[in-house]
């Protein structure tokens, strides 16, 4: 920047520091929120993906069970009717630790983590639609 005579101020190693640490924060600031609007309860698809061996990975079914295992035998039963978070349809139950049980208007109903807790309580008409259309596609699915 020109100063007196057309002559360029000297640069200020302080300010220089102090733009540097700011474009370094913004970057981290905006790599935050890129993390959590790509995070869990997004927009998600509204068929859940398919189910079976080729659905996924030996290890995640493994883990799946584990978290299941963890629950009442009562609500294992309810949480394999439903197989699916309600909120994250594409996630499955057990996949993010032991499901979370939920009464919504007296029904039993599970998702995956807290943050899709707060989504199927807020609207409990959508949440109860898409609890029995997850569970009449896994019937639908199952061997008889």
């Amino acid at each position: 920047m020109p100063w007196c005579g057309g002559f360029t101020a000297p640069p200020d190693p302080a300010r220089q520091r102090r733009e540097a640490v700011m474009r370094v924060f913004g970057a981290f600031a905006v790599g935050v929120m890129v993390a959590l609007a790509a995070g869990c309860g997004g927009e998600r698809p509204s068929e859940p993906p398919a189910t079976g061996a080729a659905a996924a990975p030996r290890g995640a079914k493994d883990e799946v069970t584990q978290e299941r295992a963890k629950l009442s035998p009562e609500d294992r039963a309810l949480v394999d009717a439903q197989e699916w978070c309600v909120v994250s349809t594409d996630e499955r139950l057990g996949a993010m630790g032991p499901p979370l049980k939920l009464d919504i208007k007296g029904q039993p109903v599970f998702v995956c983590c807290k943050g899709c807790k707060r989504k199927a309580e807020a609207d409990p008409d959508k949440t109860l639609k898409t609890v029995a259309d997850l569970k009449a596609k896994k019937a639908a699915r199952s061997p008889q």
